[in-house]
């Protein structure tokens, strides 16, 4: 009898599609989902007899072995069977037979090679049947990314009161996706390890957290703050992912200009959800950079309230964004399991390279910053304590603002079938100023610090010759004699005068003379000054419960050359009160850019609408 031999593979790339929810996947090669069987017709050169054997094997990445879990060897039987890799025969007619193979739901993610050997009589047929994709599976109650709501997050397109197409089932991103890992430092310097390692949400996000930005390696883009974007194209302009991810592989992997926080949460959202990660993309308003980990905001001003920026390395963006991504926590226990948080913005190093997280949700709304990975980073973001030092020319400091409820406000996401928004700020951290709050904000700062601290004190860091200590950071400040506050008198219009007024008011029943100081910049929203556009100097007497306006207008000619596309503008006021005390009062000024749409008069030709 002669030999048996494969003519003809039918993937069944319809049915197999449907049941593994890959079916939008635009490839020529089939894309299925670890943990789940899948379908393949065979059509063979005669009818297989009961003694022949059909031996199937899988393999991925370079150097492929069974010892590294990138290849496997298994053979039909009738039933599925086994831990590993399995095949079972469905139908047989004549000919043709239908087997159903199916991959643990841990095996490694990525691009597979399916052979297949025939043994008959001492005959034997090999042959290449071609290549797959294997994805997460979120539908897969022992994969770990499963997601048990049938809301899973990664099948939303896009956010359309962003205007961000995500874009993850477009013509050649799932490709590119896998390209990202295999472009990757790790890769380049171990494939066969990288590889191996594909099995883990973990591993494979933190990858893509470093690999999304481009500081560290040829990652997809390159960040911008400064307000210039020559070369590139402005992060306001980017519109989705898709347009990036190609650039990013029509320039042959050269990183991308221009990037900022949601462009990287964007691009990051898109390639986990490719990969099959259910992920979304989460804004935190008045988010803390908090460059030194002692979980506190400190700023340092001068004497008109002007943010010395040669001391002052942390900061408060008026707004930060980045991902969060649902999968088990292994190497955490089950207590941790659900939502981490990834950030690809390069902001700070973390083992050496920019990248940020998975930190569990779960353990930054407990205080529990000493788990992996970047507890006390997120930790910070969402509930730092945020104090201003005024720096006198001794080089001594005084504290003159301290507030810790400013940090993590309005925590958000959109909402699952709709574009209104979903606050999250609950999942992060207990009500501010809640007991339960201030007692995680212990819990974490002592967690931060054992066998760090020297006594009682522990050091923080040394700022202009000076040591700063965290015990000194807790110090409660003064009943202040004065309130002050910013008012808008008109809307803040773009191309339109600023005018408003520093209320000032007494709360005592003596009479007091402040020497206010004001100053205004321009800024970008992580709060760093661009250009000074005020600065004035006023001698005020408040009588006894008095209340007292002080007009300011800011002209549009001062301004205009030095407003960023963000279109902020922060103003400070430094009140020097009678008997040494002080005040500082802030605020963040948006303009706003409207259109003014008017109807045409009768008559006038067009369609009725002209813009003024």
């Amino acid at each position: 009898m002669a030999g048996i031999r494969v003519t003809k593979v039918d993937w069944q790339r319809s049915r197999n599609g449907a049941a593994h929810h890959t079916q939008e996947y635009p490839c020529p090669e089939l894309v299925v989902r670890r943990g789940q069987s899948f379908s393949l017709t065979l059509e063979l050169s005669r009818a297989p007899d009961c003694e022949e054997t059909f031996i199937f094997m899988v393999e991925t990445g370079p150097r492929a072995s069974e010892a590294l879990h990138t290849k496997a060897v298994f053979q039909t039987s009738e039933l599925e069977l086994g831990e590993g890799w399995t095949a079972a025969k469905e139908a047989q007619m004549e000919n043709t037979l239908t087997v159903s193979l199916a991959s643990p739901p841990n095996a490694v993610i990525g691009r597979y090679l399916l052979s297949i050997r025939l043994s008959s009589h001492r005959k034997h047929s090999n042959r290449r049947l071609g290549e797959f994709v294997l994805l997460f599976n979120p539908w897969c109650a022992e994969d770990d990314v499963f997601l048990a709501s049938e809301e899973i997050i990664f099948v939303e397109k896009h956010i359309r009161a962003q205007g961000w197409n995500y874009g993850q089932f477009e013509e050649d991103i799932l490709n590119i996706c896998l390209s990202i890992l295999d472009r990757s430092p790790g890769h380049q310097n171990n494939p066969a390890t990288d590889v191996s390692c594909r099995h883990d949400p973990i591993y494979v996000t933190r990858v893509i957290s470093a690999m999304v930005n481009s500081n560290n390696d040829r990652g997809v883009v390159q960040g911008q703050w400064q307000g210039k974007y020559d070369g590139g194209t402005s992060p306001l302009h980017w519109r989705g992912s898709v347009a990036i991810l190609q650039k990013w592989l029509k320039g042959r992997y050269k990183p991308v200009k221009y990037g900022q926080c949601w462009v990287f949460a964007g691009v990051m959202c898109t390639v986990l959800r490719c990969l099959g990660i259910a992920t979304r993309v989460v804004s935190n308003f008045n988010s803390a950079h908090d460059t030194d980990q002692n979980l506190s905001v400190d700023k340092y001003v001068d004497s008109f309230g002007r943010t010395l920026e040669d001391l002052t390395e942390d900061s408060m963006w008026n707004f930060h964004v980045w991902n969060e991504s649902w999968f088990a926590r292994q190497d955490l226990g089950p207590s941790y399991n659900g939502w981490q948080v990834l950030d690809a913005t390069p902001q700070e190093e973390s083992e050496g390279v920019f990248r940020c997280g998975p930190a569990s949700v779960t353990a930054i709304r407990e205080g529990d910053v000493h788990l992996a990975h970047d507890g006390p980073f997120v930790f910070a973001e969402v509930n730092a304590d945020y104090i201003t030092w005024l720096w006198h020319e001794d080089e001594s400091r005084e504290r003159v603002y301290s507030n810790t409820k400013k940090i993590g406000r309005c925590i958000s996401t959109k909402a699952v079938g709709s574009d209104s928004r979903v606050d999250i700020t609950d999942l992060y951290k207990y009500p501010e100023g809640s007991r339960k709050e201030r007692q995680v904000y212990s819990k974490a700062v002592k967690r931060l610090f054992s066998g760090k601290a020297s006594g009682r004190r522990t050091w923080i860091r040394r700022a202009g010759g000076r040591c700063l200590w965290h015990d000194d950071l807790l110090e409660p400040t003064t009943k202040p004699s004065i309130t002050g506050k910013f008012k808008l008198l008109e809307p803040p219009m773009l191309g339109h005068d600023l005018r408003l007024a520093l209320c000032l008011a007494n709360l005592t029943s003596r009479v007091q003379q402040v020497r206010v100081n004001l100053s205004g910049a321009t800024i970008l929203y992580t709060r760093k000054p661009v250009a000074e556009i005020l600065h004035e100097s006023h001698a005020v007497r408040l009588g006894r419960q008095e209340e007292k306006r002080i007009p300011i207008t800011i002209s549009y000619s001062k301004y205009k050359e030095d407003l960023t596309e963000d279109k902020k503008i922060l103003l400070a006021a430094m009140c020097l009160v009678t008997k040494g005390e002080k005040l500082l009062v802030e605020k963040d000024i948006t303009l706003e850019d409207f259109i003014t749409i008017k109807r045409a008069h009768p008559g006038a030709s067009g369609e009725g609408l002209s813009p003024v």
